[in-house]
């Protein structure tokens, strides 16, 4: 999937940079593409990666560090910490987003 969307992105920056059709149909792709950024089902699809990418690098950090003990890098800890932590500044009291 990684991949899928690595070449989409790929394609628009080729098209948008290669393009002749000039700045009027680059600010035609740019307001297309905020607004589908804007729409709630991407921003849900995006907002449920991220979580998900957040509790597999928790599990990953867990199963790392009791194969290799105290001798993760601090960097790495505080890193895995402040992802943690992200996922859940962004919910209020009912559990929900408010994105």
């Amino acid at each position: 999937m990684r991949y899928k969307v690595t070449f989409a992105i790929g394609l628009a920056v080729g098209y948008v940079l290669g393009t002749r059709a000039g700045r009027e149909r680059y600010e035609q792709l740019k307001k297309s593409a905020r607004e589908v950024a804007q729409t709630p089902a991407v921003r849900n699809a995006a907002e449920t990666a991220g979580q998900a990418g957040r509790a597999y690098a928790g599990k990953a950090f867990a199963v790392v560090g009791d194969k290799v003990g105290d001798k993760l890098p601090e960097s790495l800890s505080e890193r895995v910490r402040t992802l943690r932590g992200r996922g859940r500044s962004g919910e209020d009291e009912w559990g929900t987003s408010n994105t």
